[in-house]
């Protein structure tokens, strides 16, 4: 009666809150924890360069073209598309006409997301 009580169906939001807020505290416990702990000893070897051979000098931050990381978005983006299309793909016959309305939406919107992306350029090596 009293699990029924707290972990019915009326009850669902009760039940996600209180895991949200459980997780949320034993995250900020861990973390607490382990700034208890730590060391606080500051040496001035740990502000240097790890294991990459000469220090630098003058601009540490310099900006530099990478020209992959488009590529590796665009990637990304119809990979999750692929994720999403397998189990449509596998219970087509039964989502009937919604089910194939619903993927041909979805579907359409990456398809305007690659063209706008060929028309701005994005696929081109520069």
């Amino acid at each position: 009666m009293i699990s029924s009580a707290i972990f019915g169906i009326e009850n669902n939001g009760v039940l996600a809150i209180t895991a949200l807020i459980t997780g949320v505290a034993l995250v900020a416990l861990a973390l607490w924890i382990a700034k208890l702990i730590s060391p606080r000893s500051f040496n001035p070897q740990k502000g240097e360069a790890y294991e990459c051979g000469i220090p630098t000098r003058g601009e540490s931050m310099s900006q530099f073209k990478v020209g992959y990381y488009l590529f590796a978005i665009l990637f990304l983006m119809f990979d999750v598309e692929t994720v999403f299309l397998f189990p449509w793909a596998v219970r087509m016959r039964e989502l009937g006409v919604d089910g194939l309305i619903s993927i041909a939406v979805f579907f359409g919107i990456l398809v305007l997301g690659l063209v706008y992306a060929w028309r701005k350029g994005a696929l081109e090596w520069k």
